[in-house]
């Protein structure tokens, strides 16, 4: 059991499921975290614990399993720890070896690739501040990307890591609330990189799950990149064959707008019922590259598309498909994310995809799709198409919560510091 009087230091990874918040990073006031009671699950958060000066006799692999929402004077600690490891069913993490092995690049590495360091949170003393808030998010972006440079036999840049994309981009096998829009599950365990008492916390937020039958109509408005960094197959062509999986998931009541935008920005196809399904095909697959890359002109010209159609109490979603180069009109990633808050606000959501590797900004597309209030994939096979807009389509399109957010209170006479992972 772990003392009270032992203070410790805590890690927190929040593991967010994507069913949660499909088009939104947050949810409700409403309904704050702190004051539910039941079993919830969810997006999971890691919490890293260690204990100052770890008693010699006291054993490293003690684990500590929450069953339920924690208070300040509740704590459940299994007894049993190789059995405690198992129910709780910590994060997957393979101790790091003594020796790092090199893997020898089997590819060139990537030209004019654009990622932020948004640097490492730092640990806090709950004697300053014994509250850790922080917005959910629900991208997968980062992860896709890593794996690329993986399986080209590279190492991916530092700046392109972010810790709570990989984790969004696995099932955390949480199971789906029965009569509520979400649950929350918390769990621990021993960290197995620190051999001083640290802990890793999670917290996991799972949302219910909608129907593909069940869901509302949806307006999409496909806003798609032509200009000539997006020649060639994985580029443009993925596009297409994307594209073409989530019209095959449409319903008649659903309708699909075309902007495309090289040097400027062009409707290609107006508001047209998903029942119209070769005409909507037959325009993707009519693009061809072409100029330069307005994604100022595009974007806007896409929302005021996207405003026309817009269906009151359904879904309404701007789907941007980039390599996230900008280079004519406004090319900021600030100051563009900045120009589709409104719409953001008035219930006009983006889902951002990336595509391609060399010349490719990952900063415009995470950002877009922050303001947004949407998520970020990147495509870089067939399958990983398959699975945005087929397997996980409905946490690619359904909201459920907005603008969510997480807030966990340590005990200050258990916990001395804590640390989240990721969400910098």
């Amino acid at each position: 059991m772990m003392k009270k009087q032992t203070l410790v230091q805590l890690i927190l990874l929040c593991l967010l499921a994507a069913a949660l918040v499909a088009c939104g990073a947050s949810m409700p006031e409403e309904a704050p975290v702190a004051e539910s009671s039941g079993d919830y699950q969810s997006a999971p958060i890691a919490v890293q614990e260690a204990a100052e000066e770890p008693a010699a006799a006291e054993p490293a692999a003690e684990s500590v399993e929450v069953t339920r929402v924690v208070t300040e004077t509740e704590m459940v600690v299994a007894e049993d720890a190789a059995t405690a490891a198992q129910e709780a069913a910590p994060i997957a993490v393979s101790p790091v070896d003594s020796q790092r092995i090199e893997v020898a690049p089997t590819a060139v590495p990537p030209r004019d690739t654009f990622f932020q360091d948004y640097g490492v949170n730092p640990f806090v003393l709950t004697s300053v501040d014994n509250l850790s808030t922080f917005s959910l998010d629900v991208d997968t972006g980062s992860y896709t990307i890593a794996r690329n440079y993986i399986q080209d036999g590279l190492t991916p840049p530092p700046d392109a890591i972010r810790v709570e994309e990989f984790v969004n981009a696995f099932d955390q096998g949480y199971a789906n609330p029965p009569n509520t829009a979400f649950a929350i599950y918390a769990d621990g365990a021993p960290s197995p990189f620190h051999n001083d008492g640290t802990i890793f916390l999670r917290i996991g937020v799972q949302g219910y799950d909608v129907a593909e039958a069940d869901r509302k109509s949806a307006a999409f408005t496909f806003v798609i990149d032509v200009s000539g960094s997006m020649e060639g197959s994985n580029r443009l062509g993925l596009v297409k064959e994307s594209l073409n999986l989530l019209v095959d998931r449409m319903r008649e009541d659903d309708t699909v707008a075309i902007v495309v935008y090289g040097s400027e920005a062009r409707v290609v196809l107006e508001p047209t019922a998903g029942s119209r399904r070769s005409d909507i095909l037959t325009a993707i697959y009519s693009l061809q590259t072409e100029g330069s890359t307005n994604m100022e002109a595009g974007l806007l010209l896409g929302y005021e598309l996207a405003n026309r159609a817009y269906k009151p109490g359904g879904i309404n979603r701007v789907v941007l498909a980039s390599d996230g180069v900008a280079n004519v009109g406004d090319t900021s990633a600030n100051s563009l994310a900045q120009k589709i808050r409104g719409y953001a606000d008035s219930g006009i959501t983006l889902t951002t995809i990336g595509f391609g590797m060399d010349n490719y900004n990952d900063i415009i597309m995470e950002q877009l799709a922050d303001q947004g209030d949407g998520n970020y994939a990147y495509v870089d096979t067939y399958d990983e198409a398959r699975t945005l807009f087929v397997d996980n389509l409905m946490s690619t399109i359904q909201v459920i919560a907005l603008d969510a957010k997480i807030q966990v209170e340590f005990d200050r006479n258990v916990v001395e510091r804590y640390r989240l992972v990721g969400y910098e």
